[in-house]
């Protein structure tokens, strides 16, 4: 299946509305035990984050399925340009947050659906979530440090959330000033 095409808020000509109302949305969670239309969704998004060097994490909405799937890299500092193994992603369908511990911890964030910006964002260093894996097995796992982190934003596209939601310091090239300034005012 050929990769789709991540969705995002803008592009250098303004916002992208049609982008913006699937991102938006809250995600609808998978009936199980999932079918053959699931599993095809599931490896739309798979193929979709695996050929991608440039991303931690990527999530249902982004490649307009409104469907409540996740995947991300499980661990850090591995070689960004090396082909991903399924030993290097998880991937959670219905993840469900059932623990947060610690004091949040705030970290400049990006995503591939806000390009070209940056946002301090505080997140929980320690989760644990209980889902399906691809497969519609049940798992529950925890998660550290920045994989919780990237798992949390993650999240929070299921529920039409981005990190243009948060207060944090915003970061971004200053050539695209014009641009941020008509996205932000």
């Amino acid at each position: 299946m050929a990769p789709k095409r991540v969705l995002t808020l803008w592009n250098d000509d303004g916002v992208n509305e049609t982008d913006t109302s699937v991102l938006r949305k809250k995600s609808v969670e998978f009936k199980t035990p999932l079918d053959k239309e699931a599993l095809a969704d599931i490896k739309a998004l798979m193929d979709s984050f695996t050929c991608r060097d440039d991303a931690s994490g990527l999530a249902g909405p982004q490649i307009g399925i409104n469907k409540r799937m996740i995947i991300f890299r499980n661990k850090t500092g591995s070689d960004r340009k090396k082909k991903l193994t399924p030993d290097d992603y998880d991937v959670l369908v219905n993840p469900r947050i059932t623990q947060a511990r610690g004091e949040k911890v705030t970290a400049a964030e990006g995503c591939l659906s806000c390009p070209d910006i940056q946002i301090e964002v505080s997140r929980f260093p320690e989760i644990k979530v209980r889902a399906l894996n691809e497969k519609g097995e049940k798992i529950s796992k925890r998660y550290l440090d920045f994989t919780a982190r990237v798992v949390q934003h993650e999240v929070d596209h299921l529920d039409g959330r981005l990190i243009v939601d948060y207060e944090g310091n915003l970061y971004y090239p200053k050539n695209k000033q014009s641009l941020i300034d008509k996205l932000f005012k």
